[in-house]
């Protein structure tokens, strides 16, 4: 069996969750972690940042802003 020519010449695969991943992310973190979800994810996106994981980070602070932007929605409602 081959692998596909894509698998072949990325050495580095690219594990960045696409953009609509970002809502399911931010319900599991909200949920597991409640009013904390928002600082988790912001450590995670520094954690990434440093390590040099563009992709990671990037995913990690929209998560982070989707949390936070849920939390403001949440608050107007009441």
């Amino acid at each position: 069996m081959t692998w596909p020519a894509r698998a072949t010449m990325n050495k580095e695969m690219d594990f960045t969750p696409p953009p609509q991943d970002l809502g399911a992310m931010a319900e599991v973190l909200e949920g597991k972690h409640g009013l904390y979800a928002a600082g988790i994810a912001e450590f995670f996106a520094l954690y990434h940042g440093q390590k040099g994981d563009v992709g990671r980070a990037w995913a990690w602070t929209g998560v982070a802003e989707l949390v936070r932007t849920r939390e403001r929605e949440r608050l107007d409602e009441m």
